[in-house]
């Protein structure tokens, strides 16, 4: 199937039958390492107002994603390759769970769901993760809340420190008996 480009980061797999395969991997993981926020995504819906949005999502480590939650909608993950911890966060940004996910065959589950809105944000722990994520539509610009505890995307030494503290505090955390 031929991916059409919509912009840097976003691929559309054009069609009313989606398939996506390892040419399309490919096609993500060299356009990942071109982009600022070193994340691209194929699209296998449409369009921003389908009622079911699936992607394929490929995200470099290091990647800052702030901490955000979705109201009103649910999220999932499949791990297609790679490994990434799932922070979540009460409204204070103190850790609730972490989900450690990695492709399937490994010590870890490689699927989640997120029933309802929680602050959240991701830890890659491979050089590259591959995630085919679903959520329900539509896709509203304002629909997405950012934590006010979490620097925005645009302050890159600010977002650096962040990131840097979380990946003690996870690790803190999962070195903790239990």
């Amino acid at each position: 199937m031929a991916l059409i480009q919509r912009s840097p980061e976003v691929f559309l797999a054009e069609g009313p039958i989606a398939t996506i395969g390892s040419e399309d991997i490919e096609v993500l993981r060299q356009a990942v390492r071109k982009t600022p926020k070193r994340r691209v995504r194929i699209n296998a819906h449409p369009g921003s107002n389908d009622e079911l949005h699936e992607m394929i999502i490929a995200i470099e480590a290091g990647s800052y994603i702030r901490p955000h939650k979705h109201p009103g909608k649910s999220e999932s993950f499949h791990v297609v390759e790679g490994q990434v911890d799932i922070v979540v966060f009460n409204e204070d940004g103190n850790i609730e769970r972490i989900v450690s996910l990695a492709e399937k065959g490994g010590r870890h589950p490689f699927y989640y769901r997120m029933s309802s809105a929680h602050f959240h944000t991701l830890i890659i722990r491979s050089d590259l993760l591959v995630v085919h994520e679903i959520t329900n539509g539509p896709f509203v610009p304002t629909g997405t809340i950012y934590a006010a505890f979490a620097p925005e995307e645009g302050d890159s030494a600010r977002a650096a420190v962040f990131q840097a503290n979380l990946v003690k505090r996870v690790a803190a955390i999962q070195e903790a008996p239990q």
